[in-house]
């Protein structure tokens, strides 16, 4: 009995090729045409009323796969038995698909190995739609045939095609396979006429059933001599012709679970249906055996066989590698997850430092801030004193008198220049302090720096507007250094002894005394005791004198 996958593989190539438009459907005049030579080719009686009343919903539109396939199977497939040629019936969708896909007049290879070749594919490819040829089953194929034709299999040439092969699709569509054929890829060599005895060989093995075929020696029935005659066996049939060309057919013994075959001694007068001649003879017989023990026991042809057990280790191994391709799924998908809660700890850890980092910027800003209002107070301080060096030089204009006085402290001045030396050398270190803490802050940013980009971003910010204060109290530093060097020899006067500078104190309302220092610079009895001091020392140079 013919498979049905195989017989739908050939009607799958004629359905495809009255596809013109590629989108699956066929009109039903072109289906009516098919169905006829399907049924009229396997000698199953052709209905046409079961036709149209299949589609009797859809008169004028186009037919789908789909909607064909139910009436294929029901009123054609269903119906198929083992009495029709296989090979007419190839022959019949061969010549409705061949044309359209391939140019046989480019190739080695004539259009009756071409569609031997179509066949071959038809039997060795997958159980899929649209047909291919995976990489087991062409490399079987070619095996077969450079074998076939008694050449030598080049395992290097076939890995390197096998590698072009997979850069593409890692199978072929019956076209393709006729083509690499047909360019002599793997023939090198072998001239037409014997490639077309390897490709016949191999069509009569795997698509004919061909189990053994050769020359034998034969007795006639009614004249008893002895004929050479080439013998095909079959599972189910023995077929001899006139010579191996196949043309001129003699006979063909029927063979059935009921048969035998037994090995006779080499005399006439003994009833047999046939004698071997080569000289091992148990070939034959065994092949025989073979055939008649699978017609007992319901099994297939053994390259049949051997198909499925291909099939079935090639469903094997995708299943170890899809089963393999799990673990590894699983064991990426767990690496993963540890990844991500490894991230997640580490993102969380350094949320936590940069947290940190913020809180110590937010109080160095803060000192910042209370630093830059000390130096702002400094500032106004020495603006004070600026003002107060000012009114000292009109006041030195105007008591050109005072300059012996201000000789006589000329040594208090030394001490008090040292003390202002000793305040400036703690405004030093303290400038030095706070440059080493802006130092210690800096190295500690860049220490975090890897780990801290996002947080850098608002820490450059705030260095750039604390490097701004920076450079304004260094502005104003110089200032402070331009006012001392000024004043070096005014301060300790002002501040202590003459008191220049002080708080100006609400005054009496009493008219205001105006002297060399300024309005109010002295109370009156301040001012009695200097004029009686500077009366004093006037009277003491003229008595001098």
């Amino acid at each position: 009995m013919w498979l049905r996958e195989e017989l739908l593989k050939s009607i799958w190539h004629a359905f495809t090729a009255l596809d013109v438009d590629q989108r699956g459907k066929v009109s039903k005049s072109q289906l009516k045409v098919l169905s006829h030579n399907l049924c009229t080719l396997m000698k199953i009686p052709h209905d046409p009323v079961a036709l149209e009343e299949h589609f009797k919903n859809d008169d004028q539109g186009l037919l789908s796969n789909q909607g064909y396939m139910p009436y294929l199977n029901r009123f054609i497939l269903d119906k198929v038995r083992e009495d029709f040629d296989v090979v007419e019936f190839n022959k019949m969708c061969w010549t409705l698909c061949y044309k359209k896909n391939i140019c046989i007049k480019n190739l080695l290879i004539s259009e009756d190995n071409a569609f031997k070749i179509w066949c071959i594919f038809n039997f060795l490819s997958e159980d899929k739609y649209p047909l291919v040829i995976v990489t087991e089953e062409i490399e079987y194929f070619l095996r077969k045939l450079i074998e076939a034709v008694g050449s030598g299999w080049s395992e290097e040439m076939f890995t390197d095609y096998k590698l072009q092969l997979n850069t593409k699709r890692n199978c072929l569509t019956a076209w393709e396979l006729i083509e690499l054929v047909g360019m002599g890829y793997f023939s090198k060599g072998i001239n037409r006429q014997t490639l077309s005895l390897g490709i016949s060989e191999v069509f009569q093995e795997l698509i004919l059933d061909v189990l053994k075929q050769g020359y034998m020696m034969k007795k006639g029935h009614k004249r008893k001599n002895w004929t050479e005659r080439w013998f095909v066996l079959q599972p189910n049939s023995l077929s001899y012709y006139v010579c191996e060309d196949l043309v001129e057919k003699r006979g063909d013994i029927i063979l059935d679970p009921n048969c035998c075959v037994e090995s006779l001694p080499d005399r006439d007068g003994k009833k047999c249906l046939f004698i071997i001649k080569c000289t091992d003879k148990k070939k034959w017989i065994q092949a025989i055996q073979t055939s008649i023990q699978l017609l007992r026991l319901g099994l297939l042809p053994p390259h049949r066989e051997a198909r499925l057990r291909r099939r079935e280790l090639r469903q094997r191994q995708q299943m170890k590698v899809a089963a393999k391709a799990a673990v590894e799924e699983h064991r990426r998908r767990k690496t993963q997850l540890d990844l991500q809660d490894r991230y997640r700890l580490d993102l969380e850890r350094e949320k936590m430092v940069r947290q940190q980092m913020e809180e110590q910027v937010a109080q160095k800003s803060s000192e910042l801030e209370q630093y830059l209002q000390r130096m702002r107070e400094l500032e106004d301080m020495y603006h004070r004193l600026e003002e107060a060096l000012e009114d000292e030089r009109q006041a030195k204009q105007d008591e050109e008198a005072m300059r012996k006085l201000q000789a006589r402290l000329l040594e208090e001045e030394s001490a008090k220049r040292a003390e202002l030396e000793l305040i400036h050398l703690q405004q030093q270190r303290a400038l030095s302090q706070t440059e080493t803490e802006k130092q210690e802050l800096v190295a500690e940013q860049l220490a975090k720096e890897r780990d801290l980009q996002a947080a850098m971003l608002q820490l450059e910010r705030l260095e750039r507007e604390r490097q701004g204060a920076l450079e304004h109290y260094e502005e104003v530093s110089r200032k402070l250094e331009r006012a001392a060097n000024k004043t070096k020899t005014w301060k300790d006067k002002v501040a202590k002894h003459e008191g220049l500078v002080r708080l100006i104190q609400p005054g009496h309302k009493g008219p205001q005394r105006i002297t060399n220092w300024g309005p109010a610079s002295f109370t009156d009895a301040e001012l009695e005791i200097r004029k009686k001091s500077w009366q004093e020392s006037r009277n003491q140079g003229a008595q001098a004198q």
